[in-house]
């Protein structure tokens, strides 16, 4: 099994690609929208064509990507896109081999339930990777993953204010001081608001923060004093990153609370959840907070995870899935997760931990 990514103006463009490159035979596993209109694609095949039919696709793939690297990042969905293409361009236009792990649903829905994904949702992806006729486990399971997410990278440099929300413990603090050192790096000037002025080591944490970056910091009390503060930032074309209070989206309290902050002008809400909680909990939050209007969610703490169904639940309930985080330093990259990068964690981490339990 042969997998390869093309990126192209449109998906007319890239399937023609794909079909140069890989034959007749080859199947797309993801898709990703990239800037001003463009696509990313992956396709996979069992072998190549011969070399003889690849020489004209090869030579306008390299011509994209060129023209693409000069283009230079603009924002961080651009830097993505560069890095990946110098990673292709470094390697050549040849393919990765993926794992060699054949398809096996019963095997599949064992992996899913060891990362503790929810029944509805391992039972689903099976289905779906079955109905791939995908031969590669891996593979087959991007596919399914690839229906059902629908990654929304973050652009700091052109967002306005940005509302970080979600239960206690999801990282809030540091996911701020995390977008504003991106933003910062990016060229944009920020400022971090405290949204919660009563939270016990909240406010003096985000100060903390703050201070290491060399960034402006302000204590809003009360709706109002937000308003002023995000009015204040779209004028000077300053980004606001602000944290809030920790609350149970599901709560319909706490919901009556969060959306007078989340109804000021300017403002997106991004939801913030912890990849080390329930599957099924994880699932009931995303849709909670999608429901309230966070557009995007960014899922934090994948460095305290050996399990992925929590990160699996979060990346499959929302309409946008902003960014993953695995370090609680400042300087931590945001990851963009693909249904592939997604299918590869789930597989490897699960398999291995099959086979250890096998022979042990």
């Amino acid at each position: 099994m042969r997998l390869m990514t093309f990126i192209a103006k449109d998906m007319a463009e890239a399937l023609i690609k794909v079909r140069a490159e890989l034959g007749l035979e080859a199947v797309i596993i993801s898709s990703q929208r990239a800037r001003e209109g463009g696509v990313m694609v992956r396709a996979a095949v069992d072998e190549l064509p011969e070399e003889a039919e690849r020489e004209a696709a090869v030579a306008a793939f390299a011509e994209a990507a060129q023209a693409e690297a000069q283009a230079g990042p603009q924002d961080f969905e651009q830097q993505y896109h560069r890095g990946l293409i110098r990673r292709l361009r470094s390697t050549g236009p040849r393919s990765e081999a993926a794992p060699a792990r054949g398809f096996n649903r019963a095997e599949l829905l064992q992996i899913l339930r060891r990362h503790r994904t929810t029944d509805a949702l391992a039972h689903a992806l099976a289905e779906a990777a079955e109905k791939s006729n995908l031969s590669d486990m891996t593979l087959a399971l991007a596919s399914a993953l690839d229906t059902r997410m629908r990654a929304a990278p973050l652009e700091l440099t052109k967002s306005s204010a940005l509302l970080l929300t979600g239960p206690h413990g999801s990282g809030k603090t540091a996911l701020a001081a995390k977008l504003a050192s991106h933003a910062l790096r990016a060229g944009r000037a920020v400022r971090l608001i405290a949204g919660d002025a009563h939270g016990a080591g909240a406010v003096e944490r985000l100060r903390t923060f703050a201070e290491h970056l060399d960034a402006p910091f302000v204590v809003a009390e009360n709706t109002e004093a937000l308003t002023a503060c995000v009015r204040a930032c779209a004028r000077d074309n300053i980004l606001a990153v602000i944290d809030t209070a920790g609350f149970d989206p599901r709560n319909a309290k706490a919901r009556t609370a969060f959306a007078a902050l989340a109804g000021i002008e300017g403002i997106e809400a991004i939801g913030a959840i912890s990849a080390t909680g329930d599957a099924e909990e994880t699932n009931d939050v995303a849709i909670a907070l999608t429901t309230l209007g966070a557009r995007r969610l960014i899922v934090t703490g994948l460095d305290l995870v050996r399990r992925f169904g929590a990160l699996a639940a979060a990346a499959t309930a929302t309409p946008g899935l902003a960014h993953v985080t695995r370090s609680p330093f400042a300087a931590g990259a945001l990851e963009t997760l693909t249904p592939l990068s997604l299918a590869r964690a789930l597989i490897e981490t699960g398999a291995s931990a099959s086979d250890q339990e096998s022979t042990s």
